[in-house]
């Protein structure tokens, strides 16, 4: 079970937004497309009407979930930009194959396949394709799981540019005196953005790991607060930076360091350094806690067409309409390929290519990366073709599903056919 999981009440179906687009099947430009089906729909709560409600991870509740979160918990705004960056639609939509078990598929044949809720690919400033299945519409906000990651890490490189944060070298003790004489207060922002604090963490995406108490404790609305849940974890095993262990508690951390150096919430400063400046066309959500802290590990909710600038912007090196928003330097360093022998190349399983500053690096001759969240959540970037997929779905299962490494299939057969060069 999801570590969110652990309220059991169910909010009406009422809640899913009234207004649903006219659904059709036009395939002959890269306007959006809405499905009112999708794989195994009567699983995912079709005849209900796809309704919202707690547990997260029930079924027939996941699609209603996943694109009404921020319906569930209370969360901070992310407001839009007063004049949103436009965006321009091939007047074709792409068709792309791909090879997988032996089979040649095509992007078609991968959502009759896979419970995809939303998949939109852009190139440039362009738009190439955008589809929605089981009901969904390019108006609602999707649930980022794990994807808000590298939405924290790019604001610490915000906030260095701004000198609010002297140097990643530095302690989180430092900024969070809460934290002193914990093993934690001693871990330096830099193995924190590895993923190698070396404190003892288990996130198997069990009932009983470390990841579902650290999230019951901070979605309880009636928990100790964040500093108190993340001295819970107190244990040190390894020299911070120098194993890489993937730990929700690491990223929880960062999001203290950022409130505590910039006098902001997440939300106020990803609204103004990054938000509104690339030009978002809707609001977003930010679950919090019960202090108001957000969740940084997870819960960010944003429309796909603004995941789609987020990743725009990562594949322009942090630069989007002409504006440098985040310093091309920190993207670079934060997405550079891992030295070979280094603990963050790591060399197996879904990630032969490592690990960057809280995002994940893809195989291939360039560079290439990944937002990742479990259950499907995906935002692929690669910046030498200015390609970008956003992906978001409703997996049963939380990592390995046999739909991960079709949708590796699916990014390579894209790459392969439209992931030529920009024209500089």
């Amino acid at each position: 079970m999801h570590p969110l999981c652990r309220f059991a009440f169910a909010l009406p179906v009422a809640l899913i937004a009234a207004s649903m687009p006219v659904f059709g099947e036009d395939h002959q430009s890269a306007n959006p497309v809405y499905s009112k089906t999708g794989p195994d729909a009567q699983g995912y709560g079709q005849n209900l009407g796809y309704p919202v409600g707690l547990p997260l991870l029930r079924q027939p509740y996941m699609v209603g979930n996943y694109s009404h979160y921020d319906s569930l918990h209370p969360s901070h705004l992310v407001a839009k930009a007063e004049k949103p960056s436009p965006f321009e639609r091939a007047s074709t939509e792409l068709q792309v194959s791909y090879r997988y078990k032996d089979q040649t598929l095509t992007v078609q044949d991968y959502l009759a396949r896979n419970p995809t809720t939303g998949l939109l690919i852009a190139k440039g400033n362009s738009i190439l394709f955008e589809h929605y299945q089981y009901s969904r519409n390019d108006e609602q906000r999707f649930m980022s799981e794990s994807m808000a990651k590298t939405f924290v890490s790019m604001l610490v490189g915000v906030a260095v540019a701004e000198h609010k944060i002297r140097t990643i070298d530095d302690t989180v003790e430092t900024y969070v005196p809460e934290l002193q004489h914990t093993e934690i207060g001693t871990t330096s922002i830099r193995a924190l953005l590895h993923m190698a604090s070396g404190i003892q963490y288990t996130q198997s995406y069990s009932k009983t790991d470390d990841n579902a108490k650290l999230h019951e404790l901070l979605l309880s609305p009636t928990g100790p607060g964040p500093i108190a849940t993340v001295k819970t974890f107190n244990t040190r095993v390894a020299e911070p930076e120098s194993v890489f262990s993937y730990a929700s508690l690491d990223t929880e951390v960062l999001g203290l360091v950022l409130t505590r150096s910039t006098g902001m919430s997440l939300s106020e400063y990803l609204q103004t350094r990054v938000w509104q400046p690339m030009g978002a066309e809707a609001d977003a959500r930010w679950i919090v806690d019960n202090t108001g802290q957000e969740i940084a590990s997870c819960c960010f909710n944003a429309t796909l067409r603004d995941y789609a600038r987020f990743g725009l912007m990562l594949a322009h090196d942090g630069s989007f309409n002409d504006r440098q928003i985040i310093p091309r330097q920190w993207v670079l360093d934060a997405t550079r390929p891992a030295n070979p022998g280094s603990f963050l190349a790591l060399g197996k399983g879904e990630h032969p290519s490592g690990y960057g500053y809280q995002v994940w690096l893809l195989s291939g001759k360039r560079r290439m990366f990944a937002l990742e969240g479990v259950y499907g959540q995906r935002i692929f970037i690669d910046p030498e073709s200015g390609l970008v997929l956003v992906h978001t779905a409703v997996r049963t299962q939380a990592v390995g599903s046999p739909g991960e490494a079709e949708l590796h299939a699916l990014w390579n057969g894209l790459i392969k056919e439209y992931g030529t060069s920009l024209p500089m």
